[in-house]
Protein backbone atom coordinates (compact mmCIF):
# COMPACT_ATOMS: atom_id res chain seq x y z
CA UNK A 1 0.00 0.00 0.00
CA UNK A 2 2.93 2.45 1.18
CA UNK A 3 4.18 2.16 -2.97
CA UNK A 4 1.37 2.95 -4.26
CA UNK A 5 0.78 5.77 -2.35
CA UNK A 6 3.39 7.28 -3.49
CA UNK A 7 2.70 6.92 -7.38
CA UNK A 8 0.58 9.11 -9.54
CA UNK A 9 -1.88 8.50 -11.68
CA UNK A 10 0.23 8.88 -14.89
CA UNK A 11 2.47 6.34 -13.26
CA UNK A 12 0.22 3.80 -12.69
CA UNK A 13 -0.95 3.84 -16.03
CA UNK A 14 2.78 3.90 -17.20
CA UNK A 15 3.53 0.30 -14.76
CA UNK A 16 0.10 -1.30 -16.63
CA UNK A 17 -2.26 0.74 -18.82
CA UNK A 18 -5.02 -1.46 -17.76
CA UNK A 19 -5.34 0.84 -15.13
CA UNK A 20 -6.43 3.49 -17.72
CA UNK A 21 -9.88 2.06 -18.43
CA UNK A 22 -10.50 2.35 -14.27
CA UNK A 23 -8.84 5.89 -14.15
CA UNK A 24 -11.69 6.69 -17.12
CA UNK A 25 -14.35 5.14 -15.51
CA UNK A 26 -14.25 7.45 -12.68
CA UNK A 27 -13.68 10.56 -15.16
CA UNK A 28 -9.98 10.99 -14.02
CA UNK A 29 -7.31 12.19 -16.58
CA UNK A 30 -4.11 9.72 -16.47
CA UNK A 31 -2.89 11.61 -19.90
CA UNK A 32 -3.16 15.52 -19.75
CA UNK A 33 -3.07 15.86 -15.72
CA UNK A 34 -0.73 12.45 -14.93
CA UNK A 35 1.18 14.00 -12.74
CA UNK A 36 -1.64 13.81 -9.65
CA UNK A 37 -1.67 11.45 -6.73
CA UNK A 38 -4.51 9.11 -5.99
CA UNK A 39 -5.37 11.62 -2.71
CA UNK A 40 -6.05 14.27 -4.75
CA UNK A 41 -7.89 12.82 -7.31
CA UNK A 42 -10.33 11.22 -5.34
CA UNK A 43 -10.66 14.18 -3.07
CA UNK A 44 -11.91 16.26 -6.74
CA UNK A 45 -14.21 13.21 -7.55
CA UNK A 46 -15.39 12.56 -3.93
CA UNK A 47 -13.84 8.79 -4.50
CA UNK A 48 -13.01 6.85 -1.06
CA UNK A 49 -8.99 6.24 -1.95
CA UNK A 50 -8.82 3.16 0.04
CA UNK A 51 -11.54 1.73 -2.51
CA UNK A 52 -9.25 2.97 -5.84
CA UNK A 53 -6.20 1.96 -4.63
CA UNK A 54 -7.63 -2.17 -3.62
CA UNK A 55 -8.96 -2.01 -7.58
CA UNK A 56 -6.16 -0.76 -8.84
CA UNK A 57 -4.04 -3.52 -6.93
CA UNK A 58 -6.43 -6.20 -7.93
CA UNK A 59 -5.73 -4.89 -11.50
CA UNK A 60 -1.87 -5.10 -10.74
CA UNK A 61 -1.93 -8.74 -9.43
CA UNK A 62 -3.46 -9.97 -12.25
CA UNK A 63 -1.41 -11.37 -15.29
CA UNK A 64 -1.41 -9.56 -18.13
CA UNK A 65 0.32 -11.31 -21.63
CA UNK A 66 -1.36 -8.76 -23.70
CA UNK A 67 0.33 -5.89 -21.76
CA UNK A 68 3.04 -3.74 -23.92
CA UNK A 69 5.74 -3.19 -21.36
CA UNK A 70 6.84 0.40 -23.10
CA UNK A 71 8.67 1.90 -19.90
CA UNK A 72 11.06 -0.76 -20.91
CA UNK A 73 11.33 0.22 -24.92
CA UNK A 74 14.40 2.39 -25.95
CA UNK A 75 13.42 5.74 -26.06
CA UNK A 76 14.22 6.52 -29.91
CA UNK A 77 12.08 3.10 -30.84
CA UNK A 78 9.32 4.67 -28.65
CA UNK A 79 9.04 7.84 -30.63
CA UNK A 80 9.42 5.90 -33.64
CA UNK A 81 5.99 3.77 -32.65
CA UNK A 82 3.85 7.02 -30.96
CA UNK A 83 5.05 8.82 -34.58
CA UNK A 84 3.92 6.20 -36.54
CA UNK A 85 1.57 4.80 -35.03
CA UNK A 86 -0.44 7.34 -33.42
CA UNK A 87 1.02 10.73 -35.66
CA UNK A 88 -0.14 8.51 -38.39
CA UNK A 89 -3.75 7.66 -36.81
CA UNK A 90 -4.25 11.58 -36.38
CA UNK A 91 -3.20 12.43 -39.72
CA UNK A 92 -5.20 9.84 -41.40
CA UNK A 93 -8.92 10.41 -39.16
CA UNK A 94 -8.62 14.54 -38.70
CA UNK A 95 -10.06 14.84 -43.09
CA UNK A 96 -12.56 12.50 -42.54
CA UNK A 97 -13.96 13.72 -39.28
CA UNK A 98 -13.58 17.37 -40.85
CA UNK A 99 -16.03 16.40 -43.90
CA UNK A 100 -18.43 14.57 -41.58
CA UNK A 101 -18.51 17.34 -38.77
CA UNK A 102 -19.48 19.34 -41.80
CA UNK A 103 -22.14 17.28 -43.48
CA UNK A 104 -23.70 17.35 -40.14
CA UNK A 105 -23.95 21.04 -39.87
CA UNK A 106 -25.11 21.15 -43.04
CA UNK A 107 -27.91 18.81 -42.42
CA UNK A 108 -28.89 18.60 -38.86
CA UNK A 109 -27.43 21.88 -37.47
CA UNK A 110 -30.60 23.27 -37.37
CA UNK A 111 -32.04 21.12 -35.24
CA UNK A 112 -28.55 20.31 -33.63
CA UNK A 113 -27.21 24.01 -33.07
CA UNK A 114 -24.09 22.02 -30.72
CA UNK A 115 -22.68 20.30 -34.33
CA UNK A 116 -22.01 23.93 -34.85
CA UNK A 117 -20.03 24.28 -31.53
CA UNK A 118 -17.93 20.59 -32.19
CA UNK A 119 -17.27 21.41 -35.56
CA UNK A 120 -15.08 24.29 -34.56
CA UNK A 121 -13.95 23.22 -31.41
CA UNK A 122 -12.26 19.99 -33.73
CA UNK A 123 -11.63 22.31 -36.42
CA UNK A 124 -9.10 23.89 -33.91
CA UNK A 125 -8.32 20.68 -32.44
CA UNK A 126 -6.92 19.35 -36.15
CA UNK A 127 -4.50 22.54 -36.77
CA UNK A 128 -3.03 22.42 -33.48
CA UNK A 129 -2.38 18.97 -33.34
CA UNK A 130 -0.69 19.17 -36.66
CA UNK A 131 1.16 22.09 -35.95
CA UNK A 132 1.96 19.85 -32.50
CA UNK A 133 3.13 16.26 -33.86
CA UNK A 134 5.01 18.53 -36.60
CA UNK A 135 7.47 20.50 -33.77
CA UNK A 136 7.92 16.71 -32.03
CA UNK A 137 8.85 15.17 -35.35
CA UNK A 138 11.38 17.35 -37.10
CA UNK A 139 12.70 19.10 -33.71
CA UNK A 140 12.17 17.12 -29.74
CA UNK A 141 12.03 13.63 -31.29
CA UNK A 142 15.35 13.49 -33.44
CA UNK A 143 16.93 15.74 -30.23
CA UNK A 144 15.99 12.23 -28.13
CA UNK A 145 17.23 9.86 -30.42
CA UNK A 146 20.43 11.85 -31.02
CA UNK A 147 20.72 11.61 -27.17
CA UNK A 148 19.82 7.99 -27.61
CA UNK A 149 22.95 7.04 -30.12
CA UNK A 150 25.21 9.01 -27.77
CA UNK A 151 24.93 6.96 -25.12
CA UNK A 152 25.42 4.07 -27.38
CA UNK A 153 28.41 5.70 -29.08
CA UNK A 154 30.04 7.63 -26.04
CA UNK A 155 29.65 10.69 -27.96
CA UNK A 156 29.13 14.15 -26.64
CA UNK A 157 25.93 16.10 -27.67
CA UNK A 158 26.16 19.97 -28.49
CA UNK A 159 23.65 21.89 -26.33
CA UNK A 160 20.44 22.19 -28.60
CA UNK A 161 18.80 25.79 -29.49
CA UNK A 162 16.40 25.19 -27.20
CA UNK A 163 18.48 25.07 -24.38
CA UNK A 164 17.24 22.12 -22.62
CA UNK A 165 14.89 19.47 -23.31
CA UNK A 166 12.19 20.73 -20.79
CA UNK A 167 11.79 23.72 -22.98
CA UNK A 168 10.21 21.54 -25.86
CA UNK A 169 8.52 19.57 -23.35
CA UNK A 170 6.85 21.93 -20.86
CA UNK A 171 5.42 23.52 -24.62
CA UNK A 172 4.50 20.11 -25.84
CA UNK A 173 2.74 19.30 -22.10
CA UNK A 174 1.08 22.55 -22.24
CA UNK A 175 -0.25 21.82 -25.71
CA UNK A 176 -1.26 18.35 -24.37
CA UNK A 177 -3.48 19.99 -21.76
CA UNK A 178 -4.86 22.35 -23.78
CA UNK A 179 -5.86 19.48 -26.41
CA UNK A 180 -7.54 17.60 -23.52
CA UNK A 181 -9.37 20.28 -22.10
CA UNK A 182 -11.00 20.45 -25.65
CA UNK A 183 -12.27 17.25 -26.01
CA UNK A 184 -13.82 17.34 -22.62
CA UNK A 185 -15.59 20.14 -23.87
CA UNK A 186 -16.69 18.09 -27.52
CA UNK A 187 -17.50 15.12 -24.89
CA UNK A 188 -19.93 17.53 -22.98
CA UNK A 189 -21.65 18.73 -26.05
CA UNK A 190 -22.07 15.30 -27.36
CA UNK A 191 -23.80 13.84 -24.44
CA UNK A 192 -20.38 11.57 -24.41
CA UNK A 193 -20.60 10.15 -28.06
CA UNK A 194 -24.04 9.16 -27.54
CA UNK A 195 -25.99 10.39 -30.97
CA UNK A 196 -29.53 12.03 -30.90
CA UNK A 197 -32.54 9.58 -31.56
CA UNK A 198 -32.71 11.24 -35.05
CA UNK A 199 -29.15 10.42 -36.15
CA UNK A 200 -28.68 9.40 -39.58
CA UNK A 201 -25.99 7.02 -40.04
CA UNK A 202 -23.25 9.39 -40.92
CA UNK A 203 -24.30 11.06 -37.37
CA UNK A 204 -23.95 7.77 -35.58
CA UNK A 205 -20.44 6.72 -37.27
CA UNK A 206 -19.19 10.45 -36.62
CA UNK A 207 -19.70 10.49 -32.95
CA UNK A 208 -18.26 6.96 -32.84
CA UNK A 209 -14.73 8.17 -34.75
CA UNK A 210 -14.85 10.94 -32.08
CA UNK A 211 -15.05 8.48 -29.21
CA UNK A 212 -12.15 6.64 -30.76
CA UNK A 213 -10.00 10.00 -31.24
CA UNK A 214 -10.03 10.89 -27.80
CA UNK A 215 -9.48 7.55 -26.58
CA UNK A 216 -6.34 7.37 -28.79
CA UNK A 217 -5.42 11.12 -27.67
CA UNK A 218 -5.27 9.74 -24.76
CA UNK A 219 -2.88 6.59 -25.00
CA UNK A 220 -1.15 9.13 -27.56
CA UNK A 221 -0.12 11.76 -24.47
CA UNK A 222 0.04 9.44 -21.92
CA UNK A 223 3.02 7.36 -23.94
CA UNK A 224 4.94 10.86 -24.36
CA UNK A 225 3.67 12.89 -21.03
CA UNK A 226 4.11 9.36 -18.28
CA UNK A 227 7.10 7.69 -20.11
CA UNK A 228 9.26 9.60 -23.21
CA UNK A 229 9.14 13.06 -21.82
CA UNK A 230 10.01 11.96 -18.55
CA UNK A 231 12.80 9.24 -19.51
CA UNK A 232 13.93 12.15 -21.95
CA UNK A 233 14.52 14.36 -19.00
CA UNK A 234 16.00 12.36 -17.01
CA UNK A 235 18.72 10.76 -19.97
CA UNK A 236 19.60 14.42 -20.73
CA UNK A 237 20.59 15.18 -17.01
CA UNK A 238 22.62 11.91 -16.86
CA UNK A 239 24.75 13.70 -19.60
CA UNK A 240 25.14 16.48 -17.31
CA UNK A 241 26.09 14.65 -14.67
CA UNK A 242 29.03 13.39 -16.58
CA UNK A 243 30.41 17.07 -17.63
Amino acid sequence: METLDKKTIGEYVALDFRTAALFSKYGIDFCCKGNRSIEEVCEKKDITPEDLFNQITEILATKNENSIDFKSWPLDLLADYIEKTHHRYVEEKIPVLLQFLDKLCKVHGATHPELFEINELFIGCAGELTQHMKKEELILFPFIKKMVKATLTDELIEQPHFGTVNNPIAMMMAEHEAEGDRFVKIAALTNNYTPPSDACNTYKVTFSMLNEFEQDLHKHIHLENNILFTKAVALEKSFTAQV
